[in-house]
């Protein structure tokens, strides 16, 4: 992980639009979460407890970020991935948003829609000892059986 002082310039968001462009292509909730850096209420997410296998992909530009193989049940009440599809999928930033409590905020590298948080060091078993804690608003599964995806902007 790196954050947003070491992050590659191949990182930066690739496709960029005004507020109001968002704000035809996104709900109202999904412009909250993914374009404010909201947070969607836990255990309420469409993918909290999903096991269906696919990629899970950004809802705001389609970019592929995370396969269901690299999910778990963390009892978070948000959807947990350990690892994201590739590290050039996501940047990180650091969030000091609540006080004594810093945080590394996840955002997709295409769009720079915020996704939720990666978290260290929480003991779960694990292959990298990381939870990315992610919000499901935020993205779409792509199942392995279904259609070929195209990953369009909305």
């Amino acid at each position: 992980m790196t954050d947003e002082h070491t992050t590659s310039p191949d990182l930066q968001p690739r496709l960029e639009l005004t507020p109001d462009q968002w704000r035809q292509r996104l709900s109202n909730e999904e412009y909250h979460v993914l374009r404010e850096a909201g947070t969607e209420a836990p255990f309420v997410g469409e993918y909290t407890d999903t096991t269906t296998e696919g990629v899970y992909c950004c809802r705001a530009c389609g970019a592929e970020l995370f396969r269901s193989t690299h999910k778990f049940h963390s009892a978070c009440g948000w959807p947990s991935f350990y690892a994201p599809l590739a590290e050039d999928r996501v940047r990180y930033l650091t969030d000091d948003s609540l006080p004594g409590r810093p945080r590394t905020e996840v955002r997709c590298a295409r769009c720079d829609s915020h996704l939720g948080h990666v978290f260290a060091g929480e003991g779960f078993d694990t292959p990298t000892d990381l939870r990315y804690c992610i919000n499901s608003i935020c993205l779409n599964l792509e199942p392995a059986d279904g259609p070929e995806p195209t990953h369009e902007v909305r």
